[in-house]
């Protein structure tokens, strides 16, 4: 999530024992030995063909093999990938900061076209909303590269745009009139039509790569483009609108942060700060005060040309979602019960319709990943929900993964075969680094003994309230759960705390900091059956200088960062982890950062794996600092190692030229592109090693 688009009205009002209460006890226990499948003894699965949220080396042509069973299931298989850069200094530059050997370059900035039907994106910033229709959307966000015919120099780059800066997006910001309102039509369409998702070929030509433009591959999905519903809420009462009666379509996907992909060869893109984009005038549903809907405006003022001679098919109207009809079918009361969701789409056939998966809750969504693959059992989702105090969630498919669906061409379809139905769970963590999935079912067991069926009448009732729905099973409240990965060598799966500098009454186990400024990375693995879990605490953000009860990592100023927020296993086993800076303590001593480390090498002398430590801090590097201003958000990888892709959101006055890490000169200013960053090793080789 983007600080510029951050809310901190804490709305989950449960209690519910939060993180940080747990995690105070978990601490004095830290070397407790694990119960049943924990971190100590895990089935490992490295020669699987493992894919998880930002690992890059899977296409729909690509079958898992069988997996090889291990000569002894303790220790886990590990890693044999070794670091082979040194760990950068800070940086606080408008440039993007490499280690020795590499070079990085200026990929596919918000507005490059994607046809003929855009023009070149124009410095003044006066390309119009069709232009922004055809053209790469702004301040880029999740990513994930899909080749095309099995090969590394060629592919398929999604790129999530998550918001929009309107200043730079209009010549001179937006219009308004002198009673506040928006006057400009056009403007509102760019706005639109500068969110969503950009599918784009990309090619590698003499070492760099490049936009191919004008290629059938290429699309845009905006906040306008038509969807369909799966799942349980497909044909609903509760997404009845009058654009689509019978419920089952939406226009448009927004504020698109972390992402995912799937072994059927699908891109994942998820909802996460919507609710800010909607407004009802008049009394909130339950639901709607829970996940935070506006009351007074939308977030850049879509509505206000609402009725204008000019709208189309109520593009503005939509977005106020007061009741004004006699139903819903003449109103878009149920306009927003159509966002919240993971929206699946598939890069490899430009006709297809994305489909937004309602029964993997409804939420601000940060991020999805698939745990561990099986042949004959269930695929598991993970997802955080991306607020103060809320939740993590598992969904578990009721369909047994079979691996001869990894080479369907019919994607969209296997992806109704395992994401239509199945089962949605939310974490409860304890103090004893045992954690639970609390269905949420109607059968579901809620705090006072009851079950969630007293409180809904229906699944989609549930799904519609999700987290309403998890405070009544007593879910355990986090410090801004974010993006998941899995470790492609053990299965343990991993999750970004960003921070809570809210929390200053408790503390729980999973999050045991008290204004908790600097955020944590925690890690567990599923037991044997869907309920149980095992988790740790891997890594704590701190500065440098944090006293022992900050810097429980004993980070330095080599690896010293705040608010993880992107994160990613490649299927060498290299963490990827990315940072969103929300601490004055560490950004005055770099901008927003890119580290590594390989974490199942991590072993002890027992085999177990470590967290990091003062003792071990140094096997976390700083591979990548992004210019002024920015977030460094979204990794991405070449099935061969040689590029890694990054993004770099909101930066202040950069890219000065395509050399990424050319300074803007001073005192040069140019308008800011969000972009992606392609990291090569000068020698072609594979980064990182």
């Amino acid at each position: 999530m983007s600080k510029a688009t951050f809310d901190p009205t804490r709305f989950n009002n449960s209690k519910n024992t939060p993180f940080n209460e747990v995690m105070e006890n978990h601490l004095s226990r830290r070397n407790f030995v694990k119960r049943g499948l924990g971190l100590s003894a895990m089935t490992a699965f490295g020669g699987f063909g493992l894919s998880a949220c930002g690992s890059d080396n899977n296409s729909a042509a690509e079958t898992p093999t069988t997996p090889t069973a291990p000569v002894t299931p303790t220790p886990p298989l590990k890693s044999s990938a070794v670091l082979g850069f040194e760990s950068i200094a800070g940086s606080k530059t408008d440039a993007v900061a490499i280690p020795a050997g590499y070079s990085a370059y200026v990929l596919a900035p918000w507005g490059t076209p994607l046809n003929t039907k855009a023009a070149a994106w124009k410095a003044d910033g006066s390309n119009t909303a069709v232009d922004q229709e055809n053209s790469v959307g702004m301040h880029h966000d999740g990513m994930h590269f899909f080749p095309l015919n099995d090969a590394a120099d060629d592919g398929l780059l999604c790129i999530n745009h998550e918001y929009i800066d309107e200043d730079a997006l209009h010549p001179n910001g937006p219009t308004y009139s002198t009673d506040g309102k928006r006057t400009v039509i056009d403007e509102i369409r760019k706005e639109i039509n500068a969110h969503g998702v950009s599918v784009v070929r990309i090619k590698l030509v003499s070492g760099i790569w490049q936009v191919v433009e004008n290629d059938r591959h290429n699309r845009r999905f905006t906040a306008a483009t038509v969807m369909d519903i799966a799942g349980p809420l497909a044909y609903s009462s509760y997404l009845e609108t009058r654009y689509s009666p019978d419920g089952s379509q939406t226009r448009g996907t927004l504020n698109n942060c972390g992402n995912g992909y799937t072994p059927w060869g699908t891109y994942l893109t998820c909802e996460e700060n919507w609710p800010g984009y909607f407004v009802n005038n008049g009394t909130l549903t339950e639901d709607q005060t829970r996940i935070g809907i506006s009351t007074s405006d939308t977030r850049y003022g879509w509505t206000h040309l609402a009725g204008d001679d000019e709208e189309r098919l109520d593009e503005f109207s939509r977005f106020d979602i007061t009741p004004t009809g006699s139903s819903a079918t003449n109103d878009y009361r149920n306009e927003a019960n159509g966002y919240g969701y993971i929206v699946e789409i598939d890069p490899y056939n430009p006709n297809s319709r994305a489909i937004k998966r309602t029964a993997l809750g409804r939420f601000r969504h940060e991020g999805c990943v698939f745990g561990k693959l099986e042949e004959g059992k269930p695929i598991s989702f993970y997802s955080g929900h991306d607020s103060r105090f809320e939740y993590l969630y598992k969904f578990v498919s009721d369909a047994p993964w079979d691996p001869a669906d990894a080479n369907s061409t019919n994607r969209l379809t296997v992806g109704d075969k395992y994401m239509n139905a199945g089962t949605l769970y939310a974490a409860k963590f304890s103090e004893d680094g045992i954690g639970e999935w609390l269905p949420l079912t109607l059968d579901g067991m809620t705090t006072d003994g009851k079950t969630l069926a007293d409180s809904f009448d229906s699944l989609e009732a549930i799904i519609i309230n999700t987290a309403g729905a998890a405070d009544l099973v007593g879910a355990t409240p986090m410090d801004r759960p974010e993006w998941t990965t899995v470790d492609p060598f053990t299965g343990t799966v991993y999750l970004t705390l960003t921070n809570n500098s809210k929390r200053t009454d408790s503390t729980n186990p999973a999050n045991p900091r008290l204004n908790n400024n600097f955020g944590h990375i925690i890690r567990w693995d599923d037991g044997e059956t869907a309920t149980e879990f095992t988790w740790d605490i891997f890594v704590f953000g701190s500065p440098a200088d944090g006293d022992a009860e900050t810097n429980l990592s004993g980070l330095t100023d080599l690896n010293q960062f705040a608010s993880p927020d992107g994160l990613s296993f490649d299927q060498r086993g290299i963490l990827w982890v990315q940072t969103d800076n929300g601490a004055s303590e560490v950004t005055e001593e770099t901008n927003d950062q890119m580290l590594a480390i390989v974490p199942s090498s991590m072993l002890d002398a027992d085999g177990k794996q470590q967290v990091l430590t003062a003792d071990n801090q140094t096997q976390l590097k700083r591979f990548f600092v992004g210019p002024n201003g920015c977030e460094v958000t979204g990794f991405a990888i070449t099935p061969d190692y040689k590029t890694v892709f990054a993004n770099i959101q909101h930066p202040g006055n950069w890219p000065y030229s395509d050399k990424a890490d050319e300074i803007t000169p001073a005192g040069i200013t140019v308008r800011p592109r969000a972009a992606t960053v392609m990291i090569r090793k000068n020698d072609g080789g594979e980064v990182g090693i």
